[in-house]
């Protein structure tokens, strides 16, 4: 058991997920996010929920919600009741804490919850840190079925260079039964411009621009852990 416990310590994602419990230790209600880095704060707040803590989750994908189920936290779904906070990770982050999300295809339900919640809290290691979003070359976009040849072609006519998104040789599908594409982009210029024009496709249901939803970042570099607010980085 000692060596599991200095394992978990030296486990960046360990580190993190300890951190934003400290951070959410008086939540009541969380949104679990979807993710590694998500995927070890629920686990970490299941061993407290087993411990005692009183503690219900919203989940944002099918995925999490089984990870919840495992280590023993109750789920509620969206009810009208605001959340606590929402605990999540990201793809990208930029210096104004603007995110990229949606590299696992919970992009829409992701959104939905942090909207729900007070707060969002986001979990990243150092290499999701970059100048300008779009940095890493991929932007997910949604996008309901019946609609997916007229928006290839719009993502196309933008210079989006779009790319369904495959998995062991099948499209993969979202928890909403859609279609995750991945855009092929260069460092974006005008985020919100782009997240605009996208949105107004039709079909298109969201995009991985999260624009103004973060309000702290933990971002893990080495045996350290950086935290970023927004109210600093406006």
């Amino acid at each position: 058991m000692a060596s599991a416990s200095r394992a978990a310590q030296n486990d960046p994602l360990e580190r993190l997920a300890a951190r934003a419990l400290e951070l959410t230790a008086d939540a009541a209600v969380i949104g679990l996010g979807t993710g590694h880095a998500a995927t070890a704060f629920v686990r970490a707040l299941g061993a407290q929920a087993r411990a005692g803590r009183v503690v219900v989750g919203v989940p944002t994908s099918e995925a999490s919600a089984r990870v919840a189920r495992e280590v023993g936290i109750a789920l509620a779904e969206l009810d009208g009741t605001t959340l606590d906070v929402t605990v999540d990770g990201a793809d990208e982050v930029d210096p104004q804490l603007d995110l990229i999300k949606g590299y696992g295809g919970a992009l829409v339900r992701e959104r939905i919850v942090a909207a729900a919640s007070r707060r969002q809290l986001i979990l990243v290691g150092s290499e999701k840190l970059v100048p300008v979003l779009g940095r890493r070359g991929r932007l997910p976009v949604e996008v309901i079925p019946f609609a997916l040849p007229l928006v290839l072609g719009r993502l196309a006519d933008l210079g989006c260079r779009p790319d369904v998104r495959m998995v062991e040789g099948r499209r993969f599908v979202s928890d909403n039964g859609n279609v995750v594409v991945d855009c092929a982009v260069a460092p974006i210029a005008s985020p919100a411009t782009l997240h605009a024009r996208l949105r107004a496709i039709p079909g298109v249901v969201d995009t991985g621009l999260f624009l103004g939803t973060a309000d702290t970042v933990l971002v893990g570099e080495g045996d350290m852990i950086r935290t970023l607010d927004r109210r600093s980085s406006i």
